[in-house]
């Protein structure tokens, strides 16, 4: 079947169906234009429609893409990194990983360790890119090329293990502790992105990705210079101001334009 004339923009969600059948589809209003394309030939501008059309709220949203790897940047925001105890750095991020066990979609449950071993988790909404191709050593000019598209991240942080921590594996490897979606949106320009965080409907980060200290196509040049970047990948820029703790019951939501919102529960 011909694949419907899609505009520059686009959302694309993974979803599970009632059969337990994993995709990937087009969001189009209330509907999802399913897919039988594989996430490397979406890349490709592949789109094989199989013209089958289901409604949004029919099917489990799950993360949209299972990275092989999910690389954060740190105090990119200078009033974050003040609130946190570190310092921006105007030369080069603050550089860790998270595991993709981390990992949870839109409406997914954020899982509180037992408080013997943390008892200060706290939210930080953040603009994640999607890597779209296969890149090392890519010129800052080059950049914004290797993004397919941008989607929401949740840098869920035990601040007391960070703080404790010579290194940050521990206090953001959690399970859970990665909240990523609810989808991916292509054709917008993530350095001029506003991201606003709620706690329970109340505003508790407010800011936009063109107050970095360091901008996303430095960002993605620099890390390139470490490891090969690979479709699929996910780079979580660094979060604003406002991080503060969660707790059991909570409904914590980040809201990005031109993107949506995700929505999680604490449990």
């Amino acid at each position: 079947m011909v694949m419907p004339v899609l505009q520059k923009t686009q959302t694309i969600v993974r979803y599970q169906n009632y059969n337990g059948e994993v995709y990937y589809g087009i969001v189009e209003d209330d509907e999802i234009l399913q897919l039988s394309s594989t996430f490397t030939e979406i890349v490709n501008n592949e789109l094989k429609y199989d013209g089958v059309r289901v409604k949004y709220g029919n099917v489990k949203i799950l993360e949209p893409v299972a990275p092989s790897k999910v690389v954060n940047f740190g105090w990119t925001y200078a009033e974050h990194a003040k609130e946190t105890g570190g310092k921006a750095n105007l030369k080069e991020p603050f550089l860790f990983l998270k595991p993709a066990s981390s990992l949870i979609p839109n409406q997914g449950e954020i899982i509180l360790p037992s408080s013997d071993l943390t008892s200060q988790v706290e939210m930080e909404g953040e603009v994640a890119l999607v890597i779209g191709k296969r890149g090392k050593n890519i010129k800052e000019e080059e950049a914004l090329d290797y993004v397919f598209g941008c989607t929401i991240f949740n840098d869920v942080t035990a601040r007391d293990l960070t703080k404790a921590d010579p290194q940050f594996t521990r206090g953001k490897g959690f399970d859970t502790f990665g909240p990523l979606g609810p989808c991916i949106v292509k054709g917008i320009d993530p350095t001029n992105l506003r991201i606003v965080t709620t706690l329970n409907g109340k505003v508790v980060q407010e800011g936009n990705t063109n107050q970095m200290s360091l901008s996303i196509p430095f960002l993605i040049s620099w890390i390139s210079q470490v490891m090969t970047l690979e479709p699929g990948d996910v780079l979580a820029t660094g979060s604003p101001s406002g991080s503060c703790p969660m707790r059991s019951g909570d409904f914590v939501s980040v809201e990005v334009e031109n993107i949506g919102r995700l929505c999680n529960y604490v449990k």
